[in-house]
């Protein structure tokens, strides 16, 4: 039976269920959709949400915390895979983590800074470890033998979505003891002693250590077409979502000409029948390498000096193609297409930051050492694609945000903070 709050149902008497902040995570639910869970639990994993705001909501106003400055071990600034890495680990230290994982807002929503980050605009989730879509009883049959298989529960294998994987993360710290707030960190001051963060409600918070994960987002054309089958034939990962059953053996299209642009093109080359790389310029702005791979690849064809007007498609198939303007003539056409990857660069969430942290000049956040995750400015770490323009997969992001947590711990306790 799948489990609801609604306003008569019981719950602590100083928070009623009808709460702004169960009411705004329950437009998160709406906006991205139910989260099923697939037999993970008998009830709908739409009960999690208000539920888990309820118990938030006790615990802040235990504390107070509206109503007098509390200094935290550790605040966390993000809700994806490194956010919530970094709430499990930090929590399991018994740190007590408070997360901002965004405000549900309009320019949010716009900017694509939503929370539970990247992942909550994603379908099925192939490529992070432990969720398999096939028959992993099948498999366990074939693969190993069977006096190893008689030590294994027999149980289906499921997939994961980007939102339930996202969800089931939340709820694994909320479980360890972590904290959360429903609202954006619109200033920090990191020249003080605890560091001094407001948010989006005004809100002031000091923290001694400070983990951010406010991660990347994707640029876009900026076209209301596109945001309407984002989620459904339009996206900014190739390696995310190209080998997905709706692009293979289909023609797409990827829009660019940068490294990023070669790389998605000769990737999608393996899955699509045909891969049209649309560039506004007659020449690649790519190392010359990378443009010699496209070139001389039979399966991509490059669509030089033109620019995508619209995306084409239907609410049924999705994306079924993109009209093209040329900047040479004003000509148009269309072209069939499965998909459109847009490859045109991605820009970190930094803005808040007011180039307190040092940065490259992309704006992603620069490590101090290798191999750790302290920024220049002691206390302050960060994790996931807010300081990775490279790898920017939910699986490093995750790595990169129990690293964090880790060296958060181990920072504090060196000066007697626990």
């Amino acid at each position: 039976m799948p489990f609801s709050i609604g306003a008569n149902s019981a719950g602590p008497a100083e928070i009623p269920a009808t709460s702004t902040k169960v009411r705004q995570r329950t437009q998160l639910r709406d906006h991205y959709g139910a989260f099923h869970s697939r037999g993970l639990m008998e009830q709908s994993a739409t009960c999690i949400v208000p539920l888990l705001e309820m118990v938030f909501w006790h615990e802040v106003r235990r504390r107070d915390l509206w109503s007098s400055v509390v200094t935290e071990r550790v605040v966390i600034i993000g809700s994806g895979p490194a956010g919530w890495s970094a709430a499990i680990y930090a929590a399991r230290a018994s740190l007590e983590p408070l997360v901002f994982e965004g405000a549900i807002s309009e320019e949010n929503r716009i900017r694509g800074t939503l929370p539970l980050g990247q992942l909550a605009l994603t379908t099925e989730v192939e490529n992070y470890a432990g969720f398999p879509a096939a028959n992993l009883t099948q498999f366990l049959e074939t693969a190993l033998p069977k006096e190893r298989r008689q030590y294994m529960a027999p149980h289906s294998g499921h997939g994961v979505t980007g939102p339930e994987l996202m969800e089931l993360m939340r709820a694994q710290s909320v479980n360890f003891g972590t904290r959360i707030i429903t609202a954006d960190i619109v200033s920090a001051d990191l020249s003080k002693r605890p560091f001094v963060l407001k948010t989006s409600d005004d809100t002031v918070v000091e923290a001694h250590s400070l983990i951010i994960a406010t991660g990347a987002r994707a640029n876009y054309l900026g076209l209301p077409s596109e945001d309407r089958f984002k989620n459904h034939g339009v996206s900014a990962c190739a390696v995310c979502d190209g080998a997905l059953p709706r692009f293979r053996n289909k023609p797409l299209v990827v829009v660019g000409g940068g490294d990023s642009a070669m790389e998605e093109a000769t990737y999608l080359s393996k899955f699509a029948s045909k891969v049209h790389l649309v560039h506004r310029r007659d020449e690649f702005r790519a190392s010359k390498i990378m443009a010699a791979r496209v070139l001389d690849n039979p399966k991509i064809q490059v669509e030089w000096s033109s620019a995508v007007t619209e995306v084409l498609g239907d609410d049924q198939h999705g994306v079924t193609g993109v009209r093209l303007k040329s900047l040479k003539d004003d000509s148009e056409r269309t072209l069939e297409a499965a998909g459109m990857f847009c490859a045109i660069g991605h820009t970190p969430n930094t803005d808040f930051l007011a180039g307190q942290i040092e940065t490259d000049d992309k704006g992603y956040v620069v490590y101090k050492t290798p191999f750790r995750t302290e920024t220049s400015v002691e206390g302050v770490f960060a994790a996931g694609d807010v300081a990775d323009s490279y790898y920017r997969q939910a699986i490093t992001s995750a790595g990169t945000g129990c690293m964090s947590a880790l060296d958060a711990e181990r920072w504090l306790a060196s000066r007697g903070i626990h």
